[in-house]
């Protein structure tokens, strides 16, 4: 049987999805998303989906780009995904090459990649030389059947708002999007600095569910918020939550995710997800005093390209 790798079509995208969740059965992750991702992606990300095809069926898939938004030129992403009863076959090794050829064409020094904590994929990783460097976890919160936590009353001055209520001016919200991001840790520098950017493959993602994004208002003010990211149906995933730093410790992060987690469940979502460096020990903490449980791990891996 002959394995290809090409550009991704239009028509793949029911396949391209089916793909990613037997291979992440924790990611939210719509057709409506894919063909986003592709159609507005930055000219300077260079970005390509890859599909690997076997007989006519799409076995593998890979979204690969250029970090251009990092202060560090030369950085660069893949993380390639083969179904599971697909591997061993070198799907994977082909839809890599092909990648890193092409982040190399367009300048990449060095490409990060995702490798999910298994010792078939850690192998497959480490025979291709990239190197470990920080592990996240993905964690899962029964909906359906959880207790969830009640609404406390709020304190003066604190007021829950959606991110619908700032559909006329959402940059607010990239502002505390912008503080948030930048303190949370990573291998990867971010220059977060460009609305129109932000605007364009953030706040018009149609994975975002702005009715379940709860904002915190204290005084006025953007304090908190929560992602909320859904297919639409009964998944719910929680994007980014982030409290600007001076307002934190007060326990508005758990306010954000309460408010937003009783709304998706009062909405019809079973199951919410989330996904964490492993070094985020209070967000960690939160998740876990919400009742989420991790559900599967994977690890940061870099490889400098020659």
């Amino acid at each position: 049987m002959t394995v290809i790798v090409r550009d991704f079509r239009t028509e793949d995208a029911g396949a391209v999805v089916g793909l990613r969740r037997a291979c992440l059965p924790f990611h939210v992750i719509t057709e409506e998303a894919i063909l986003f991702e592709v159609a507005t992606a930055h000219p300077a990300k260079k970005y390509r989906l890859l599909v690997a095809e076997e007989d006519g069926e799409i076995v593998g898939t890979a979204h690969v780009g250029i970090v251009y938004d990092s202060s560090d030129p030369g950085q660069s992403s893949v993380t390639p995904h083969v179904h599971p009863e697909r591997r061993g076959r070198g799907t994977g090794a082909l839809i890599l090459r092909t990648a890193e050829e092409h982040l190399a064409a367009e300048g990449a020094t060095s490409v990060y990649s995702w490798v999910m904590d298994e010792p078939v994929s850690l192998a497959f990783a480490e025979h291709r030389g990239y190197r470990p460097t920080r592990p996240a976890h993905f964690q899962r919160l029964d909906l359906a059947h959880g207790t969830l936590p009640d609404l406390p009353p709020l304190p003066a001055g604190v007021e829950l708002r959606t991110a619908a209520d700032y559909a006329d001016d959402p940059r607010p919200l990239f502002e505390a999007d912008a503080e948030a991001t930048s303190d949370e840790p990573g291998d990867i520098s971010m220059s977060f600095d460009d609305y129109e950017d932000w605007l364009n493959h953030t706040w018009r993602d149609p994975g975002l569910d702005r009715e379940l994004t709860t904002v915190v208002v204290v005084d006025g003010q953007v304090a908190t918020f929560t992602a909320a990211q859904t297919d639409r149906r009964t998944r719910y995933a929680s994007g980014m939550t982030g409290t600007l730093r001076a307002f934190r410790g007060r326990g508005l992060a758990k306010l954000a995710k309460t408010d937003s987690l009783r709304r998706a469940r009062a909405a019809g979502y079973t199951e919410a997800f989330t996904s964490n460096d492993a070094d985020n020990g209070p967000m960690l903490a939160i998740n876990r005093w919400f009742g989420y449980k991790i559900c599967a791990t994977e690890i940061r891996h870099v490889r400098t390209l020659p």
